[in-house]
């Protein structure tokens, strides 16, 4: 290893770092895998920005937040508020349908009238009105299962919302570890900057009595400037976690300047016995507590309703319905008695005779006739002489019709076995999870134990250096290995703790426990 390499090392390993912790969850697809930045308004003018509490953060106040603020868990339960009135409307569709109708028009020359069905040439203003009822009898219990089905879809969709809001409390505390682990490489880099400063001070005495040649001074200002540049670096790996964790809050960096998290005191791993975890059982919890996993089962379940729904395509449908109707027509007319003759009449009688028909001396007198006077008909007299009434049943038997039901069936039965393919998949990723985590878990806290001897042995080597180093027994390469050779070690040792601390939360959350520090 030259001496450029050992300068860089710090620059190299500072992201690396930061870039463990996020992809904490990596295996079999976990949730916080990235951050999640907050979705855009979509509909209406923007909320006005809710006051962010004052004072620093705890991890259980930032995931509480989160969890109240951010807009996928508010898309999520829109989703969920969706599907159930999905599931009411099924529910109605066992009341019967009932619909009322009106109509007017007017017909301009010849046209059959509604009233006497006979043919006339008018100009006529005619009116309908009418009401129809059905409800359905038989549909192959089409419509319970139906209902079925989308209350399995709507219990579903409330496990994605909790789902949604899992990945968002591992994704906050991912975040909030990375912060956390930002800022001690952050107090480290100023920590070393502070005693290559001593150590420059130092070389300039040293360099006035003539104990140390010029270039030993120019290697610890060197060393100087690589370490503030290591500074800025690990400053700016700070600032993009603390965004990152601001924007899964859902809260304006702008708006949150004096933003600041509160870290309770963390045991090392070295202090605690070997971490040791019954993954049969820590799966089996989570297999019976994980709303990603409630959710594949009902899903497996409302595909099997789906195919008996399809299935209903094979039987009759059976359906009663009633109507009540009623018309009116401006050309119906009524014959209405006005009152007798005012006179009779003398009508003569006629002979048939060889000479042809005589009249004879003998006349009929006739009586008074009544006058009649046509006016047209009422509109509500219409309405009520019109009036008419029916019930009709509806057999519907389905004989062919393309292979539709048929096809229908079989698109159903492998929608319920991909249902079933899913909720294995879901099993086997959680597994698959658990065990990451575990391996991870004791890999960390084994490379914490072998980083902190590491550690402990190159103090002593650094003392020993500087010691040498103020004597000039030592030039000033040779010390800036070992002093970079403790910040390594250091920095493994500080990525191996956090590393172990996120993972075993995360196999506690596995485990039904709460998500805190």
């Amino acid at each position: 290893m030259n001496r450029l390499q050992l300068r860089e090392g710090p620059r190299r390993w500072a992201p690396g770092l930061l870039a463990l912790l996020g992809v904490a969850l990596a295996p079999g697809g976990p949730a916080c895998a990235q951050a999640v930045p907050a979705a855009p308004a979509v509909l209406g003018a923007p909320a006005p920005a809710a006051p962010v509490p004052t004072g620093p953060w705890t991890l259980q106040a930032a995931v509480d937040y989160a969890l109240a603020h951010n807009l996928t868990v508010r898309l999520n339960q829109l989703q969920a508020q969706s599907n159930g009135q999905v599931l009411r409307q099924s529910k109605a569709a066992l009341l019967p349908t009932i619909n009322l109708n009106a109509t007017q028009g007017w017909n301009y020359g010849t046209y059959v009238n509604p009233v006497t069905s006979q043919f006339q040439n008018a100009t006529t203003r005619s009116n309908n009105l009418a009401g129809q009822a059905q409800v359905v009898l038989f549909q192959g219990f089409q419509l319970r299962n139906t209902i079925k089905r989308n209350v399995l879809d709507y219990e579903a969709s409330l496990e994605d919302t909790e789902k949604s809001r899992n990945d968002l409390s591992l994704n906050v505390a991912s975040q909030f570890l990375q912060l956390v682990l930002a800022q001690e490489l952050v107090r480290a880099n100023q920590t070393r900057v502070a005693s290559d400063q001593a150590q420059i001070d130092r070389s300039n005495i040293l360099l006035k009595a003539g104990s140390i040649p010029e270039s030993t001074l120019l290697d610890s200002q060197s060393q100087l400037a690589t370490d503030e540049l290591n500074v800025i670096t690990a400053q700016n790996q700070a600032d993009l976690a603390r965004l990152a964790l601001l924007q899964l809050m859902n809260i304006d960096p702008a708006g949150a300047q004096g933003f600041a998290i509160e870290v309770p005191p963390l045991p090392d791993p070295d202090q605690e016995a070997p971490y040791v975890v019954d993954l049969n059982q820590t799966f089996q919890i989570a297999a019976s507590t994980k709303p990603e996993i409630r959710a594949a089962d009902l899903r497996v379940q409302s595909a099997r309703r789906g195919t008996d729904i399809a299935r209903a395509g094979y039987y009759p449908r059976f359906v009663l319905g009633g109507s009540l109707s009623t018309l009116y027509s401006s050309s119906q007319s009524t014959r209405i008695f006005t009152g007798d003759s005012t006179s009779a009449q003398s009508i003569p009688v006629f002979q048939n005779t060889p000479n042809g028909l005589l009249p004879t001396s003998f006349q009929v007198l006739t009586g008074k006739q009544p006058n009649f006077e046509t006016l047209p008909t009422n509109f509500f007299d219409q309405l009520s002489n019109n009036y008419g009434k029916a019930v009709q049943f509806a057999l519907q038997i389905p004989v062919l019709n393309g292979l539709q039901v048929r096809t229908g069936v079989q698109r159903a039965l492998i929608n319920e076995q991909s249902a079933s393919v899913r909720a294995e998949q879901a099993r086997l990723t959680l597994r698959q999870g658990i065990e990451q985590a575990y391996a991870d878990a004791r890999a960390a806290q084994l490379q914490y134990a072998a980083a902190t001897r590491q550690v402990a042995a190159l103090t002593l080597t650094q003392r020993n250096s500087e010691i040498r180093f103020n004597n000039g027994l030592l030039n000033g390469t040779e010390f800036n290995i070992a002093k970079n050779n403790l910040t390594f070690a250091v920095s493994n040792q500080l990525q191996a703790k956090y590393t172990f601390i996120f993972r075993r939360k995360v196999l506690d959350f596995y485990q039904g426990k709460p998500l805190a520090l």
